[in-house]
């Protein structure tokens, strides 16, 4: 029996696609690069800000650099610190679907590699009502998804049998990150990435709508 569910954030949550490629595209401007179509930050999500700063940088050696790097990651930061909530909505069920596993007293986590302030930020803006056990994302020191040490700290504050915990997300970082922490997986396929790359990273369930996952309890 499922006692607690560890949520993904950015395409299993939240439809973030929007705020973060316009804060992109924002910094990409800023630094004098070419901007991106919105929808093709569906494919450079997933590893954290930082990395997708590099994959948006143009393809140069010399812009790639550290330095340039951390300077668009700060562009970034200052613009999505404020529009973070413009065009960000929860998927259709979601709402429903977390209100469904508060009722069955069943807990809730969210682990993202969206770095820690936006994380808490979101999630107390649009789930204020649920009662999470732990919101992580990104923090100094601490290896983002695939690793699994974000799912080893849940379960130290909220411990859990792991056979007693289900990992939903929507992408193959998702399901590599339970299968190293030993959780079952639950990949999701209304957000950024593919049924094929879900199944390619053994997802043990596939949800096609907010509701599944209830089955998979």
């Amino acid at each position: 029996m499922t006692t607690l569910v560890i949520f993904d954030l950015d395409g299993t949550l939240l439809n973030t696609i929007s705020d973060l490629g316009s804060a992109v595209n924002h910094a990409l401007e800023r630094m004098g690069y070419p901007t991106h179509q919105l929808e093709s930050y569906r494919q450079m999500v997933g590893n954290g800000v930082k990395r997708l700063i590099e994959r948006a940088l143009p393809d140069d050696a010399s812009v790639r650099s550290t330095d340039k790097i951390e300077r668009a990651l700060g562009y970034f930061k200052e613009y999505y610190s404020e529009h973070l909530c413009d065009l960000t909505r929860p998927y259709d069920g979601i709402p429903e679907l977390l209100t469904e596993l508060n009722n069955r007293s069943i807990r809730m986590a969210v682990a993202s590699n969206k770095y820690q302030e936006a994380t808490a930020k979101l999630i107390a803006h649009f789930f204020p009502e649920i009662p999470w056990v732990a919101v992580y994302g990104q923090r100094e020191g601490i290896p983002v998804k695939p690793d699994p040490s974000i799912v080893f700290r849940i379960l130290l504050e909220s411990p859990t049998p792991k056979e007693n915990v289900l990992y939903c997300g929507d992408s193959g970082v998702d399901m590599q990150t339970a299968n190293r922490a030993g959780v079952r997986s639950c990949g999701v396929t209304w957000g950024f990435r593919s049924l094929q790359e879900l199944e390619e990273n053994y997802a043990l369930h596939i949800a096609h709508t907010p509701d599944d996952i209830l089955s998979y309890l």
